[in-house]
């Protein structure tokens, strides 16, 4: 089976703003692309409103309506996507399906440190900055001086490889000094070793009022305007297919949610045969999916089908883990994301976050008001944590009270948890 390199993903952009545009992927299959797919969709900042998957195991197609805008870079997003599809050996423009499949080489990780002077949004500003480049971050420490200086110290990798050019570095630089003028003060970056930025390195400690959130089977408090149990279903069935289990799901529609959906059925290394994804009115969702195990039978295993349901239930009512907290005198923000076994974690979340804080008019920790020592502190972090079974991503963000802070710590928890499920 042949394909043309050009008619792997397509992209038909809609003639009205605000109209879907239609994404369709045309390519060998394997288990996970779905999840890979919406990935790239959820870091370009699209809604996907519905989405249609057919596979016969080989071969795959895909179609997404997506909601973009104006700002939108479509050329971008079809490279990126194809880059997702699996391997395939070529012989001038045509490709073939390959089935040897390989493991991808890590991306080589950089560290970026900035100093600037302190101001109000300086850390979403950097933050929209570095994805704006396609830079993920890995990990991000962050601390002021007495002086009013920040050093910003940004673990990242660069999507499109080039971060080891000095026109890259150079293109990084001058994006920076845009958005930042005369506050920026200095910024380097270079490649750092393994040992430097494993994610499994950052402080072991953790608030035991998290530790608690991450072992809680049936959430007993949710931010407040959050998703309640009532707004999830999701049923197993092994009777309308002879060959596949069908898994419906009917839930309230939030950002990156087909994501969290396929990223559950890849860490349980699940196929899907057919699915179909549609929202409806008043942004409810309806998906189904006929999927079967990695050895190509049913689900029939009771156990199996509580696990998965369970599973299904809880990234759907909770995909991210969203608290405020005493530590000492200070007021701490944390919020945690699990992170896909294959190492990948959720885009945007802290970009997000800085937005919300903004939003809430909330200013990260300022040294001045609290030390008297000199000696800088660590204001903000991200860090991979094992708790259980499982490893998540978690963001701690000391917020600036200053006099008091001036937002209850409920309505921080509402604002945050609002914008990282897009509903702000």
């Amino acid at each position: 089976m042949g394909i043309l390199y050009d008619d792997v993903v397509i992209i038909s952009q809609s003639d009205k703003e605000g109209d879907p545009c239609v994404i369709t992927v045309n390519c060998p299959d394997k288990t996970g692309l779905g999840c890979d797919l919406c990935r790239i969709i959820l870091f370009f900042g699209l809604s996907i409103v519905r989405g249609d998957v057919s596979t016969d195991g080989k071969w795959c197609y895909i179609v997404f309506w997506v909601i973009g805008d104006s700002q939108t870079r479509w050329g971008l997003l079809k490279k990126r996507l194809m880059g997702a599809c699996p391997s395939c050996s070529s012989a001038s423009v045509v490709l073939y399906y390959r089935a040897e499949m390989q493991a991808p080489k890590p991306s080589d990780v950089f560290l970026l440190k900035l100093s600037c002077y302190d101001r109000k949004g300086l850390l979403y500003d950097v933050t929209a900055v570095l994805c704006e480049l396609e830079l993920t971050i890995e990990k991000v420490k962050i601390s002021t001086t007495p002086d009013g200086k920040v050093m910003d110290l940004f673990f990242v990798t660069d999507t499109r490889e080039l971060l080891h050019t000095r026109k890259r570095k150079e293109d990084t630089y001058e994006h920076l000094k845009t958005i930042l003028g005369n506050a920026m003060i200095s910024c380097d970056v270079e490649m750092v070793g393994t040992e430097i930025t494993a994610c499994s390195q950052a402080s072991s400690f953790l608030p035991s009022a998290i530790i608690d959130m991450f072992h809680l089977d049936m959430p007993v408090e949710l931010p407040s305007g959050s998703l309640t149990s009532s707004n999830v279903s999701v049923t197993i069935d092994n009777s309308l297919s002879p060959g596949h289990t069908l898994v419906q799901i009917v839930c309230q529609d939030h950002k990156g949610l087909l994501y969290d959906i396929m990223r559950t059925l890849k860490d349980y290394n699940i196929q899907v045969s057919y699915g179909r994804f549609s929202r409806r009115q008043r942004g409810n969702c309806e998906i189904d999916l006929f999927i079967m195990q990695a050895d190509g039978k049913k689900i029939v295993d009771p156990s199996k089908q509580n696990g998965l349901s369970s599973r299904l239930w809880m990234e759907l009512l909770q995909p991210f883990r969203v608290t405020v907290i005493s530590r000492g005198p200070d007021t701490e923000l944390l919020v945690a994301n699990p992170v896909e076994l294959s190492g990948k974690g959720r885009p945007l979340v802290f970009h997000d976050i800085t937005l919300a804080l903004k939003m809430l008019d909330i200013c990260i920790f300022s040294l001045c008001h609290h030390s008297s020592n000199g000696v800088a502190t660590a204001e903000a972090e991200i860090g991979r944590h094992m708790i259980g079974d499982r490893e998540w991503e978690v963001y701690r963000v000391l917020l600036d009270e200053g006099d008091g802070l001036s937002v209850p710590r409920n309505k921080i928890e509402e604002g945050v948890w609002k914008l990282l499920m897009g509903w702000e």
